[in-house]
């Protein structure tokens, strides 16, 4: 096991990699991450919110090991970012009166090409949230976009990047022009979140609302991460892991849930990660090439740092808690995004800060699960 920084400049703020995503080609990865100013007074990230954040991505073209950094290839509504915290100093003209306003998509998206990609993007996380995403066909070295995403109904959708391509196993039709997302929408009272799935079967022309995956959920369901699974009658099962908060705003973990039904009912089935700390970090989650499934996150409470578990029975019990590592300066760690590489070893990309007055910066853990 052996840490690796991805972008580190003093004074900066780097963050999130889990708002954005993570894609990989045997040993070409791909993610993203957006880069601000750091701020002592920032609050519970020390970023400063006067000054614009940019979207980066980073490549390694050797598993992991050495990385190129630089400004995404991409279009951002209004010239700005593409996350809420791109849009701290957005103004309040609507998304569709903005420079680079997202346009639906014409459709015929084939979700199956060898070196595509999809990322997802928002406004905001609370009511009036508007979210659109791209396309790439060359491995993210350009994109196509922003195109608009519905509401399907709701006050707000805050999209992070989590699909799945396999159209052919959730329709039993062999349809490239498939792919079901897993996306946040505001609560009834106009505050984050919770979780449901959506699908096109027309390559990303129009979209269709299948379920909420917890429909009331105890604060807030945020921020899935989906692998496939197969269900008991051989057909397409999916187990998605949520970010989760209680009402009371004073307790954060993981839940998986569990369809197998291509997403038209869900059960609970486990709870990976009991504790992420306070105020919580999303969960990155892969299935090895094993068979077994992989959840990293990050843990916000001291010592602050990086942990993974791992599941021999499609999420139904998890191991011991793997501790990556655990020498972060304070909570404002995490947000991270996983792929495999050809040897078998995990590449866990997050941000990190070694001090609490120190810059935030991306690195990556290359393990062996």
């Amino acid at each position: 096991m052996h840490n690796v920084n991805v972008y580190r400049v003093a004074g900066r703020y780097a963050g999130w990699p889990a708002n954005y995503g993570i894609w990989s080609w045997g040993d070409e990865i791909v993610v993203g991450f957006t880069v601000g100013y750091h701020a002592d007074d920032g609050g519970f990230h020390a970023r400063d919110t006067g000054r614009s954040f940019i979207t980066m991505q980073a490549r390694s073209l050797d598993g992991g090991d050495n990385w190129e950094v630089g400004e995404a290839p991409l279009l951002a509504p209004g010239n700005g970012g593409i996350s809420a915290e791109e849009h701290l100093r957005a103004t309040q003209t609507p998304l569709s009166q903005r420079a680079n306003a997202p346009a639906p998509h014409p459709g015929g998206i084939d979700f199956t090409r060898p070196d595509f990609a999809m990322m997802f993007a928002r406004t905001g996380l609370t009511a009036g949230a508007e979210s659109w995403f791209y396309t790439s066909d060359d491995r993210c070295r350009s994109w196509d976009g922003p195109f608009s995403l519905p509401m399907f109904g709701q006050l707000g959708i805050a999209a992070r990047t989590d699909y799945l391509v396999e159209g052919p196993v959730a329709h039993g039709s062999g349809d490239p022009h498939s792919c079901m997302m897993f996306l946040t929408a505001t609560r009834p009272d106009g505050e984050e979140g919770r979780v449901f799935c959506a699908e096109t079967d027309d390559g990303g022309r129009s979209f269709n609302f299948i379920s909420w995956l917890r429909p009331d959920p105890p604060g807030f369901d945020i921020m899935p991460a989906s692998v496939r699974v197969i269900s008991p009658e051989g057909g397409a099962g999916i187990v998605t892991a949520i970010r989760s908060r209680n009402a009371a705003g004073d307790r954060d973990w993981i839940d998986l849930m569990r369809s197998d039904d291509a997403g038209r009912s869900w059960r609970y089935l486990s709870t990976p990660a009991p504790d992420t700390g306070t105020g919580g970090n999303p969960p990155a989650m892969i299935r090895l090439s094993d068979g077994r499934l992989c959840l990293t996150y990050g843990y916000r409470d001291a010592p602050s740092g990086i942990r993974a578990v791992l599941s021999t029975d499609d999420g139904e019990t998890w191991g011991q808690e793997i501790v990556l590592r655990a020498d972060g300066g304070n909570h404002d760690i995490g947000y991270p995004r996983s792929v495999q590489r050809r040897d078998g070893q995990v590449v866990t990309v997050y941000y990190f800060n070694d001090s609490p007055e120190g810059e935030r910066y991306i690195a990556a853990t290359i393990w062996k699960p």
